[in-house]
């Protein structure tokens, strides 16, 4: 099984390394933007619990590009499968559906800590310091574990490439904007604040942003970030033995 997950995240780590040049702009372009538009609209003077909004602003955005670039996975997987076909090699091939799923999340999640580093470049480069010890390094893994694993179970489900794009319409880009990256959800109505706290990247950007800042930590938000990954990694197993050619 190890060489399984190993050949497929192999496989597409070539195929970024390609593409690396290309992606390290498109990785910046965002979150230079973010940074630029609110440090000069909002950053000045605005704080929130004790910290400029610069300082809150930059786990959010950590959160939301660790989300967005492992759930970017399923577009590699839908290419492979709607035009180069390779998924249906794999279906032949001895490799086990556990490594396809494996080697594929391995994947998102690497692209996900790669784009990290260049956000926490840009904060450096703003003048923000912030803390990036081991309870961000674990809470960020475990972020892009839950949404590259639910990437690769919807890759499977979708019948064409711009299904994919309704996808990261209906579900990426609110969860982005809603999920605590921009503003603090307590500040919202009693009954928004508990329909944004079932969603993952809450609690993501909660964990992420409080160990950048040295505040406590919700324990909870961390097991349930696991809880949810492996729930999702199992599903794409399931959606991968379902996946017709």
């Amino acid at each position: 099984m190890i060489h399984g997950i190993i050949a497929i995240y192999v496989r597409e780590m070539l195929i970024l390394r390609r593409r690396l040049t290309r992606q390290i702009p498109s990785w910046s372009i965002s979150p230079f933007l973010y940074l630029t538009a609110f440090s000069y609209a909002v950053g000045q003077g605005v704080e929130i619990a004790g910290h400029t909004y610069m300082e809150f602003l930059i786990p959010g955005l950590i959160a939301m590009s660790s989300m967005t670039q492992a759930f970017a996975i399923a577009s590699e997987i839908n290419i492979a499968r709607f035009y180069w076909h390779i998924f249906e090699e794999f279906q032949a091939s001895p490799i086990s559906k556990v490594s396809y799923v494996g080697g594929e999340v391995l994947a998102g999640m690497t692209r996900a800590m790669l784009s990290i580093l260049v956000i926490m470049a840009l904060g450096f480069l703003f003048g923000v310091r912030l803390n990036y010890g081991l309870a961000f390094f674990i809470a960020l893994l475990l972020n892009s574990f839950v949404f590259a694993s639910l990437a690769v179970a919807l890759a499977m489900v979708v019948k064409s490439h711009a299904d994919q794009s309704m996808l990261n319409s209906f579900i990426i880009t609110p969860m982005a904007f809603l999920g605590g990256t921009f503003f603090p959800i307590d500040r919202l109505p009693a009954w928004a604040g508990a329909v944004l706290n079932l969603l993952p990247l809450t609690h993501a950007s909660k964990i992420i942003r409080a160990a950048c800042l040295n505040e406590p930590l919700s324990i909870f938000s961390y097991f349930l970030l696991l809880a949810i990954g492996i729930l999702f990694f199992f599903i794409a197993v399931r959606c991968v033995e379902k996946a017709k050619d």
